[in-house]
């Protein structure tokens, strides 16, 4: 009876939490609609940034009041510095979410088709986030973004890993846009409850273990070296992820 009860209060939270963040970011998107028919909206673009990491920053502390979502942070005891390309790994629908509610003003890419998405676009376009059909451009405009003093998330695989595999190859993407940026490349390590809005399991799906758990560490950083190859940096980067990320669920 105490399990049946437990596993109801699981699942309802974890509903409401996601409604939470649709209801939310429904309104943040309506806003930024109005922002967007406003005179000089790049200069806001700091103000929306600032805005979206804080709700993303309220909805993990409602995952830790409510206890369905368990977040352990490993090396982020001091602030983080902008001006940085962060590199993560990606096992769940949500890890862009639970980060950037610590980076700071981070700016992510997007894909062409989402920034004219209603619910999600005018939200991104504030933001400035960047997004492109040619490769080049949207190296460069990331690179800018990262001179001008912004954090850059980006997953180089380019898509979820499934529970149990290794990562898929990395993509030189990020070597790119650091080395035009002259910027540090800085790689975060994420470990998760295997169900957890993972590759091929609908996020409307509750793991059946809760409460969930995440685990995201700080680990190893590379400065900007003048002359280095990108399928080097890319390759480095990689092997490290696979020195510290079993193939096995955490």
């Amino acid at each position: 009876m105490i399990l049946r009860a437990t596993r109801a209060y699981y699942v309802t939270v974890y509903y409401l939490s996601w409604f939470f963040f649709g209801l939310v970011g429904l309104g943040l998107n309506i806003a930024c609609i109005f922002l967007l028919l406003l005179p000089h909206r790049h200069a806001r673009g700091i103000g929306v940034r600032a805005a979206i990491r804080l709700l993303f920053d309220l909805w993990l502390k409602w995952f830790h009041a409510c206890g369905v979502v368990r977040v352990r942070w490993h090396g982020f005891d001091e602030p983080l510095n902008p001006g940085i390309v962060y590199v993560a790994n990606h096992p769940m629908l949500i890890d862009a979410t639970l980060l950037l509610a610590r980076l700071p003003d981070a700016v992510c890419i997007f894909k062409p088709s989402l920034m004219h998405n209603p619910a999600l676009g005018p939200a991104a376009i504030m933001a400035e986030y960047v997004s492109g059909d040619a490769g080049v451009d949207v190296i460069r405009a990331a690179a800018e973004k990262v001179a001008a003093g912004c954090s850059l998330l980006i997953f180089p695989e380019g898509t979820r890993t499934a529970p149990g595999q290794s990562p898929a190859p990395f993509k030189p993407g990020f070597a790119l846009i650091a080395a035009q940026a002259k910027a540090p490349v800085q790689l975060i390590v994420i470990r998760s409850t295997p169900e957890l809005t993972a590759r091929g399991r609908p996020w409307w799906k509750v793991p059946s273990i809760m409460p969930a758990r995440v685990e995201i560490n700080l680990d190893r950083r590379w400065e900007h070296q003048e002359g280095r190859h990108a399928s080097l940096l890319t390759a480095e980067v990689q092997r490290r992820l696979s020195e510290v990320l079993p193939t096995s669920p955490a």
